[in-house]
């Protein structure tokens, strides 16, 4: 489905040249000549990006786009001012409220095109990382895997995943519990930097699951690489008395104490060495049961997959 583009503008001249250059790209394009018109098309029905004029009669572009950055539907709508303006202080101004670009009137049609092909590219890259950890996530891992399965070339796939984690974030809570899983992340994202793999991924699939693709040449290195340091690190998240002790304790809802030990990574790895993976969803699928087994062990480990089918 092509993106939609709001197009925000008093001057009707405008507004239509600029609607037929953009669907002449393939985007599907609303218009509103007049302020309060526009935000209320925003609002109803929030596009990918808004085309702004700055200044419009009926409601400054400025404080329009002020409204949309606090309305919950269009906060992260993409916002490309227009404005005849040449005072800097208007395009600071549009930036600080949130604007992602600018261009000044009179603009040249390709440019503008330019532009907000630009931006959107731009956030659709920044909707797909997890917000936490800054890593691609699913849309992202689900790319990258077709786009390796599809090449028939030499891949590893790893699934890491976190034991007792739940354990921790009720013992401490998400704040610090979000504190490991950012740990975790810098953890796989080091790891992957120190093989000699320069196409190495690694990607956030959400809480404390993560994927990684490389050559398997360098699967092995990377996970044990990833289990040092995850385990020489680990323990300073928790208090010292804890760490000492080796557990944490957690009152269940019928209020019996529960111990359970400090967390630990697991990883699992699928490769096409020996078999074929006709889909990316095969690929994670190996990788994911490997990581199930790795759970089954005491403490951080790895488990590769080495059947023939």
């Amino acid at each position: 489905m092509s993106e939609r583009i709001l197009v925000i503008d008093d001057d009707a001249d405008v507004v239509r040249f600029v609607r037929i250059s953009l669907e002449r790209e393939g985007y599907q394009v609303a218009t509103a000549t007049e302020g309060n018109a526009g935000l209320r098309a925003a609002l109803e029905e929030p596009p990918d990006l808004i085309l702004l004029d700055i200044l419009m009669p009926d409601l400054d572009g400025l404080e329009l786009l002020s409204r949309l950055r606090v309305s919950p539907g269009t906060s992260s709508v993409s916002v490309v001012l227009l404005t005849a303006r040449t005072d800097a202080r208007d395009r600071v101004r549009g930036l600080e409220l949130g604007a992602d670009d600018y261009i000044t009137k009179p603009f040249d049609i390709e440019e503008l095109v330019a532009r907000v092909g630009a931006v959107l590219r731009r956030s659709k890259a920044m909707r797909d990382l997890s917000p936490l950890t800054a890593l691609p996530g699913n849309f992202r891992i689900a790319e990258e895997l077709q786009r390796r399965v599809s090449s028939g070339r030499p891949m590893a796939v790893v699934h890491a995943d976190l034991d007792n984690f739940k354990a921790f974030n009720d013992h401490y809570g998400f704040m610090r519990g979000d504190n490991v899983i950012k740990f975790t992340a810098n953890v796989l994202v080091q790891a992957a930097a120190d093989t000699d793999d320069p196409s190495c991924f690694v990607g956030h699939v959400g809480g404390d699951d993560f994927i990684a693709v490389m050559h398997p040449d360098v699967g092995e290195t990377f996970c044990k690489t990833v289990v040092d340091r995850f385990d020489d690190g680990i323990l300073d998240f928790y208090d010292p008395q804890d760490a000492l002790r080796g557990f944490v304790e957690v009152i269940d809802r019928r209020g019996e104490r529960h111990a359970f030990p400090i967390v630990s990574i697991s990883l699992g790895v699928a490769t096409n060495l020996r078999r074929t993976f006709n889909s990316e969803w095969e690929a994670s699928a190996v990788a994911s049961e490997m990581k199930e087994h790795a759970k089954h062990e005491v403490g951080s480990c790895y488990k590769v997959d080495r059947r023939t089918r």
